[in-house]
């Protein structure tokens, strides 16, 4: 039995499931959490159902990046649209040496 994430710190245990219980379960959040039209979100999801959720999200009009693999769990986050990489400002001090 393992914990199902239904949103950012709330977990549900289905006692007495079995594992095809927990992943329809997973499924059916996600289905959900697509079809509100989020533009970005993460979830945690067993590692099993990826591959329904790759084509679950792509068939919605989202695309997914993994960001962290555990023992047989992912997190991945969802996107919808075309996006802009976020940009991220590093500095370079190597132009203030030439200043000085």
């Amino acid at each position: 039995m393992r914990h199902i994430h239904v949103v950012p710190g709330l977990r549900l245990r289905f006692a007495g499931r079995d594992e095809t219980f927990d992943e329809g379960v997973e499924i059916g959040l996600l289905a959900a959490q697509l079809a509100s039209g989020i533009a970005e979100f993460s979830m945690m999801l067993a590692a099993s159902t990826l591959d329904q959720a790759r084509m679950l999200a792509t068939n919605m009009g989202y695309r997914l990046h993994v960001t962290t693999m555990d023992e047989g769990t992912v997190e991945v986050m969802f996107l919808t649209g075309s996006r802009r990489p976020k940009l991220q400002l590093v500095c370079n001090n190597s132009f203030s040496r030439l200043d000085a």
